[in-house]
């Protein structure tokens, strides 16, 4: 390697900080001194080269490091090699590539991921350890993909996460940072309880509700009086799942928390357990201010609301203050009504919940009422009184008597089954169309039942057919890109021909609806191919 000429007037050393900061700043505007004779570029580069070099050999070698302890073993079958090659190109897809464009008859590989996922890891397959890396990096840039990912990846993840910085949002998903943890040890779950970062012991609260729910429970209560109020608030909520009447108790402390939003979530978990105390108050509250008047010929709900928020009430979870534009009476009884057992009222009024909601309500309190009811059966999970408020999908207004907006309606369908809650929204698209259906979309269970399945590709259709704005459907598309069943690809094969344009139609419409069709139809049958490498039937 030949010498670096070094000329003699340069001086011996010179801070590296310098040399950056000429380097930033540019010869230009910053000339430095030992440049002088010369081109100060020239000298700067002349001189970068040789401090490189000076430090590079100045290095001193180190004692080796103590080598890491070698990953538990993956005891799951490889994945087959067809599908380890699929997982390669759905990592190697990235948005702006190509695949993640929405024009062209490309499938959108980074969207098709997470069901690939969910699928390999409902096989039980484990990953190529070589694709670990590129998993990682897949979610560390989606939140969105970290449980799937740490789910299907498995221990080595964890393992590789502990010597990458870059990963680190996998320990903070597991209890213990990621290290071997036996929620069945008591003295090694209390040091993590005592001694870890917060994410980390929500991590470890969930772990050990999931198993063991009342040791779960006395763990929160043992430091519950030293948390913080917004980790109080984080803790409090990791008991809705499994809520159980044993929770009762404690939960019922939590109503004289001194923070507000801590009483309010109580509240609302206590109304989710109809046998709860502070369930049977809020009923008798709520059966004070409802009412059947059967003086008037036809049976009529009467509704006066409270005229007060008394401590009884604000304690229960009552919140005293209106949003703007919300009256305080009206406010105060949509919250009783909402935390009130639904079984309260056919058990009063001898009706089942069709018959209750098909009743007049005097005096303008019916759509008050109805959202009240609407919002109950969603914290409840009552199907019998979400199918009264929703009504049939056919219904003129479309959202039934109890339903006031398309995000409640898809709360109210989310308490049904999958087949029921697919019957109905392939009735609602038959009937309104796609225009309004995308949040009721999203409920539905994946792949898509096949009477919705064919209302939606229907739908579309009639919406080429009509010449409507091609880009208002781009959602809809994405989602029956993900939802439809593979086995409709076939079906779709008349859809992709390029049709004459008519008249009124869009600019470019025509196209636009054509490549869409082609990229549904490549997609679907990439999906099935991505089931049969996986074995799936």
């Amino acid at each position: 390697m030949a010498a670096i000429p070094i000329p003699p007037d340069t001086p011996s050393a010179v801070p590296w900080e310098e040399l950056v900061t000429v380097a930033l700043l540019g010869t230009d505007r910053r000339t430095p001194p030992w440049a002088s004779g010369r081109a100060a570029p020239t000298a700067l580069l002349d001189l970068a080269a040789v401090e490189t070099v000076r430090r590079r050999s100045g290095l001193r070698p180190a004692p080796a490091g103590v080598s890491p302890q070698p990953t538990a073993p993956d005891t799951r079958p490889p994945l087959p090699p067809a599908a380890a090659r699929r997982l390669a190109l759905l990592l190697s897809d990235r948005p702006g590539t190509g695949g993640g464009d929405r024009r062209g008859t490309a499938p959108d590989l980074m969207e098709l991921l997470p069901q690939w996922l969910a699928l390999a890891d409902a096989r039980g397959f484990a990953p190529p350890p070589e694709a670990l890396p590129a998993l990682l990096d897949a979610a560390r840039g989606r939140t969105d993909l970290r449980p799937a990912v740490l789910a299907f990846a498995g221990p080595r993840a964890l393992w590789l996460a502990r010597l990458n910085p870059d990963w680190r949002f996998a320990l903070r998903s597991a209890p213990g940072g990621g290290s071997p943890l036996s929620p069945e040890d008591p003295e090694q779950v209390r040091l993590l309880w005592q001694q870890g970062l917060f994410a980390e012991r929500v991590a470890l609260l969930g772990a050990l509700r999931a198993r063991q729910p009342a040791a779960a429970r006395e763990l929160l209560a043992g430091t519950w009086a030293t948390e913080r109020a917004e980790d109080r608030l984080m803790f409090l909520d990791s008991l809705r799942a499994g809520l159980e009447p044993a929770d009762e108790p404690f939960l019922e402390q939590a109503l004289s928390d001194r923070s507000r939003n801590v009483r309010a979530t109580a509240a609302e978990l206590l109304s989710a357990l109809p046998g709860s105390a502070l369930a049977g108050r809020m009923a008798t509250r709520a059966a004070v201010c409802v009412a059947v008047d059967r003086t008037a010929g036809e049976p009529t709900l009467v509704v006066e609301a409270p005229h007060e928020c008394d401590p009884g009430m604000e304690r229960d979870g009552v919140l005293p203050k209106p949003p703007t534009g919300r009256g305080e009476r009206s406010w105060w009884l949509g919250q009783l009504v909402e935390a009130a057992p639904l079984g309260t009222w056919p058990a009063r009024w001898g009706r089942t919940p069709a018959e209750i909601v098909a009743l007049p309500v005097a005096d303008d309190w019916q759509d008050e009422l109805h959202a009240a009811w609407c919002r109950a059966a969603v914290r409840q999970r009552d199907p019998g009184w979400s199918r009264a408020l929703l009504g049939p999908p056919s219904a003129p207004e479309a959202g039934g008597p109890g339903a006031v907006s398309l995000a409640e309606r898809a709360k109210l369908l989310s308490t049904l089954g999958a087949d029921e809650r697919a019957q109905w929204v392939a009735g609602f698209i038959a009937t309104h169309g796609l225009s309004e259906a995308f949040q009721l979309l999203g409920v539905c269970a994946v792949p898509w039942a096949a009477p919705l399945g064919r209302a939606v590709v229907d739908a579309l259709n009639i919406a080429r057919d009509a010449g409507s704005y091609p880009w208002s459907f781009s959602g809809v598309m994405g989602l029956a890109e993900r939802c439809l069943d593979p086995a409709e690809a076939g079906r779709l094969a008349a859809l992709t021909a390029i049709p004459d344009e008519p008249e009124d139609a869009s600019p470019g419409a025509v196209g636009y609806w054509t490549e869409a069709f082609q990229r549904l139809t490549t997609t679907l049958r990439l999906r099935a191919t991505m089931r049969e490498e996986l074995g799936e039937p």
